[in-house]
């Protein structure tokens, strides 16, 4: 029985400035500390210590976020770019705004890039694909992951056994500070506990 819990960081700065997050290193707001914190604490009550090992995107916003949470659970994380959110190229470092105002490409399907030096979703199922089956292979009973929304979108996809093609015609959204709890069983089948759980930020 293998469990993986995955978080999507929590409040970034990026949330409230009208910025582009992608590979900018955006710190977290004060609330996604306290978000933060709060997932520590409440994993820290469901979760027993010891048997636990805990994968973080090296993008400081999921960085702070996997080592406030790790810290009550008695974890250091494993940093890794493999995790890191979707590649934005040009509009790295640039406002929404910006963004918008001169994409190059709608982006309306997974092999489309929106600036010419971006990742498209393929590219980015392909870079997390390796750590997805590394993931698998792992012999620890619980796994936790934090990381961001795009990719956790598609590290969602892949358990759910979907082909990166079904990407063109559906997205798996979560919101900062989401909880998911995966499992699989005996049999070796993919289960979805919960998906994207806020209770866990909440006061």
């Amino acid at each position: 029985m293998k469990n993986i819990i995955t978080i999507q960081h929590t409040q970034s700065i990026h949330h409230t400035n009208g910025m582009v997050g992608s590979w900018t290193d955006w710190d977290l707001t004060e609330l996604g500390v306290k978000q933060a914190h709060a997932i520590g604490e409440r994993l820290s009550a469901e979760l027993q210590p010891g048997n636990l090992v805990m994968y973080a995107s090296d993008l400081l916003r999921a960085r702070y976020t996997a080592e406030i949470v790790g810290a009550y659970l008695g974890v250091e994380p494993i940093l890794t770019n493999a995790l890191r959110e979707h590649n934005l190229g040009k509009a790295v470092g640039k406002s929404v705004q910006w963004l918008r105002e001169n994409v190059e490409c709608r982006g309306t399907s997974i092999d489309d890039r929106l600036f010419s030096d971006a990742e498209s979703k393929r590219e980015l199922w392909n870079r997390l694909l390796p750590f997805y089956e590394k993931i698998l292979s792992d012999p620890q009973d619980t796994i936790l992951v934090v990381s961001h929304g795009a990719t956790l979108g598609i590290f969602h996809a892949m358990w759910l056994c979907l082909e990166p093609e079904a990407l063109n015609k559906c997205t798996l959204f979560g919101p900062a500070g989401g909880v998911s709890f995966l499992q699989q069983d005996w049999d070796g089948k993919h289960l979805v506990k919960r998906l994207s759980d806020l209770s866990y930020v909440k006061g």
